[in-house]
């Protein structure tokens, strides 16, 4: 359990710097949203997880870094948007 905790921190620690990016650059350059996707797969994989197999404190990284991975995904949808209205 706490090895998965620190993944996760670890993981969740670069979130905000890219969802940051996102929002400041108003761009999707060097982004996939096919990949953010698969990411938020795999944390709602893990919360399914916490929830019916094994439920611990852990649970709650899942969710931080799911609600950071959605936050990226809307706004490479808004900065999609962007960039078409620009063109």
């Amino acid at each position: 359990m706490i090895f998965e905790a620190v993944m996760l921190v670890c993981f969740g620690a670069a979130w905000p710097f890219s969802v940051y990016t996102s929002w400041k650059s108003q761009s999707n350059q060097g982004k996939n949203v096919v990949f953010l996707y698969i990411i938020f797969l795999g944390y709602l994989s893990g919360i399914t997880h916490k929830i019916l197999i094994q439920y611990d404190f852990v649970i709650y990284l899942y969710y931080l870094n799911a609600v950071l991975v959605i936050w990226d995904i809307v706004l490479f949808h808004r900065n999609a948007r962007i960039k078409k209205t620009r063109n």
